[in-house]
């Protein structure tokens, strides 16, 4: 019996391949921090663009560190789970994607000296939720209030989102359009703010500098009136949309006409012209001067609305026909027997103009718009795509900053500031969570770290320089990366949302705890569309990394 072979039991099937214990948390932590280290260069001011070519050749140039990400052609399991919190940063905050991901890539950093001097994960995992949860309380105390009458504030807020973006050399102009922008959607409910960032329409053409950037208060529609017999322009307009089309319907059933005389087949177009005529007349009656419908319109229809000099565009975007609705206050109509004047919204001006190679209508000068538009320039469709993205950072940080009703100084001082309380915090603990406490207060320093980096200073001299600043209790000094010293960030109006940094330490603690949890990792590879990465002993499928 003993000399007998044990025949192996197979319990996965063939081609199935597992790694197991610290191999499997080894390969997780090294594809997550490849992740961080790959997005880090990006980071501040200073911080280095990502060219991303993909399989048709179309080229993103580009340091947001979301677009990054989403571009690259990512395998493996858990740098997939460093992207998505990106996506989650990018979601709920609009800004700071990359600080949540070269946070996350540094706890899992440190979390591997742990590992190696056989802390349990667990035991690692319950000291980082300890610290996640005292660094919220650190930074719910330092925030500054603010409110949407603060425009200095939120100005210097904006301004700090575009800094070493495409849109830096116009950043005073435009930071300046996403406050009023911001401020014109903003609306209260019984003591709480409401903002919606799909208010704010972010229209891009290329041609003209970046400085030619405008907000439009009203509605950029990116059509043409639909008859060159329309007027141009129309000042006081009475605004009808309409989500029913100018034509003849169809009926619901198979139909069949038989005509046997000449005379019925002209009774029969008349009857067709008078049943169009009474749409227009409808609207007319009610006293509209614009139309802008999510339909057709019909020829006949357009000539009558272009004898009673009525502007019309057609087949405009839902979504630009609800925007229509919030900046003029018109009403949807789809059945156009009921409409009223009551029904009609009202704008200052509607005018079609040329943009670039193409018309334009522009809705504007409306009274007291819950929608707007931001007209982005640019030399370049890459430079006016890379402006976009600038100023998409810049209106989320203005709305959670005003959401959040907080704001904190940038350039790395809150980190520093928070790695102080964690230290702080950790000299409190006795057990093993003391260790990771104290490596989650370092792994914030990463970001002062890399800001120095990126500028190419010396990142010693600068850590040990921010560190004496803040034992002396100057919560906002950070790193100046333009003269290479410290500063104190708040005097420098490098300001920030409280909601970025809250969000980044949450969302990156909460993948750390869950990377670190897992221990086995079993990749089917039996004929599925997208096998697991080759070699998960190895960085499977990272290699493929770039596009």
């Amino acid at each position: 019996m003993t000399n007998q072979q044990v025949q192996p039991i197979f319990i996965l099937p063939e081609g199935t391949q597992r790694t197991t214990g610290r191999n499997a948390q080894k390969n997780n932590i090294a594809a997550a921090k490849l992740v961080a280290e790959t997005v880090r260069t990006t980071l501040g001011p200073k911080g280095m663009d990502k060219m991303l070519v993909d399989s048709l050749g179309d080229v993103v140039v580009t340091n947001d560190g979301v677009t990054i990400l989403k571009e690259m052609a990512i395998e493996h399991p858990a740098a997939k789970m460093i992207v998505e919190v990106a996506k989650t940063q990018e979601n709920e905050v609009g800004d700071g994607t990359t600080t949540a991901v070269v946070i996350a890539g540094e706890l899992l950093k440190k979390a591997e000296t742990l590992l190696d001097k056989q802390i349990h994960p667990t035991v690692i995992a319950k000291g980082f939720r300890m610290a996640e949860n005292k660094a919220q309380e650190i930074l719910q105390q330092i925030g500054e209030p603010v409110s949407e009458s603060d425009t200095k504030i939120l100005n210097k807020l904006a301004m700090t989102a575009m800094t070493g973006k495409g849109a830096e050399s116009a950043k005073g102009n435009l930071a300046q359009l996403a406050v009023e922008a911001i401020r014109a959607v903003t609306q209260r409910y019984e003591d709480r703010i409401h903002i919606d960032i799909d208010d704010i329409k972010v229209e891009k053409k290329v041609g003209a500098s970046v400085d030619e950037s405008v907000l439009v208060k009203g509605i950029l529609v990116d059509k043409e009136k639909v008859h060159p017999g329309m007027p141009r322009k129309i000042e006081k307009a009475k605004i009808a949309l309409v989500d029913s089309a100018f034509e003849i319907k169809n009926p619901e059933v198979d139909a069949k006409i038989q005509i046997t005389d000449p005379n019925q087949l002209q009774a029969f177009l008349e009857q067709e012209e008078q049943m169009l005529r009474r749409m227009v007349d409808s609207i007319a009656n009610a006293g509209a001067t614009v139309i802008f419908c999510q339909k057709g319109i019909d020829d006949i229809a357009q000539h009558f609305m272009a004898k009673k000099n009525i502007f019309a565009a057609r087949r405009v975007k839902k979504s630009d026909i609800e925007k229509l609705s919030k900046a003029t206050g018109a009403r949807i109509i789809t059945n156009l027997d009921d409409i009223t004047k009551n029904d009609l919204g009202f704008a200052g001006r509607v005018e079609e103009r040329k943009v670039g190679d193409e018309n334009m209508i522009y809705v504007e000068d409306c009274k007291n718009p819950k929608a707007v538009t931001l007209l982005i320039r640019g030399g370049t469709e890459h430079v006016v795509d890379e402006v976009k993205r600038a100023m998409d950072d810049a209106l989320g940080d203005i709305a959670s900053a005003l959401k959040t009703g907080k704001v904190v100084a940038g350039a790395g001082s809150i980190e520093m500031e928070v790695a102080r309380g964690l230290r702080k915090f950790a000299n409190s603990l006795s057990g093993r969570e003391q260790l990771a406490v104290q490596l989650f207060a370092e792994s914030l320093e990463i970001i002062p770290v890399t800001l120095a980096e990126n500028a190419g200073l010396d990142p010693i001299d600068i850590l040990t320089t921010l560190k004496a600043a803040h034992d002396k209790k100057n919560k906002w000094i950070g790193v100046d990366v333009f003269s290479g010293k410290a500063m104190d960030a708040w005097a420098k109006g490098v300001i920030e949302p409280l909601a970025i940094k809250t969000q980044a330490i949450s969302s990156a603690s909460e993948v750390a705890v869950m990377i670190l949890r897992i221990d086995d990792v079993i990749a089917s590879s039996g004929g599925g569309k997208n096998p697991m990465p080759p070699d998960m002993g190895g960085m499977g499928g990272m290699q493929g990394m770039g596009m």
